[in-house]
C-alpha cells in the first residue's frame, strides 16, 4: 500500500518516525518514537517485554556498543525509567549516517519493574544495571550477579527515588 492510500493518521504517524523507529516497526518489533534529542539523536521507547529483541536487532544495524545504561525517576507516583544508549564504532553502518540511538523502557512505579538484562548481547551493562537496580530498583531478569553494587546489601530501599525517605541513621553491623 503506497502512502496516498493509507488514512491521513497513519501518514502522520509514519511520517513522525525515525529512521531507526520505521526501521524496527517493519521489522516487526514494536517501538513508540519519542522525537530526537537537542544533539539530534533519535529517541525510542520499547515495552519491557520487546526490549531485548530490539537490543538484538539494533545491534544487527550496526549499534555495537552500549555506552550507557541507567535510570532515572519522573516523580512521585510517575514512572521509572530505564534508558539505554547505543552507538556505532566502526565505519561501517548498516543503516546510513546514523551512529547513536537512544532507547528507553518506561515502567509504572506500582507494577512489576523489571526488564530483561542485556549482559548477554553487552557484557558492559553488568554494572551499569547492577547500579541502576542499586539506587532505583529496577530489576534486571536473568542478569548474572544481582546484587548491590553501591549501597551495603541490608540497605532499606532505593536512594534516588523521588519519593525516597531517608531513613535517620543506618546502624553498622559487624563493621569490623
Amino acid at each position: 500500500m503506497d502512502k496516498e492510500n493509507l488514512p491521513q493518521s497513519s501518514v502522520t504517524s509514519i511520517e513522525q518516525q525515525g529512521l531507526i523507529s520505521q526501521r524496527l516497526t517493519k521489522d516487526g518489533i514494536t517501538n513508540e518514537s519519542l522525537d530526537f534529542d537537542h544533539l539530534g539523536i533519535e529517541i525510542l521507547s520499547v515495552q519491557p517485554a520487546d526490549l531485548y529483541e530490539a537490543v538484538s536487532t539494533l545491534k544487527n544495524y550496526g549499534f555495537n556498543y552500549l555506552q550507557c545504561q541507567g535510570g532515572y525517576d519522573e516523580g512521585p507516583g510517575k514512572n521509572l525509567v530505564s534508558f539505554y544508549h547505543f552507538i556505532s564504532v566502526d565505519d561501517f553502518h548498516k543503516i546510513e549516517k546514523v551512529k547513536e540511538v537512544r532507547l528507553k523502557v518506561f515502567l509504572k512505579r506500582n507494577s512489576d519493574l523489571s526488564v530483561p538484562s542485556l549482559y548477554k548481547i553487552f557484557r558492559g551493562s553488568d554494572w551499569q544495571e547492577r547500579e541502576t537496580y542499586d539506587m532505583y530498583g529496577i530489576n534486571f531478569a536473568n542478569h548474572p550477579n544481582p546484587k548491590r553494587l553501591l549501597m551495603p546489601e541490608d540497605w532499606r530501599g532505593w536512594p534516588l527515588r523521588k519519593d525516597y525517605i531517608q531513613p535517620d541513621f543506618y546502624e553498622l553491623q559487624d563493621a569490623y
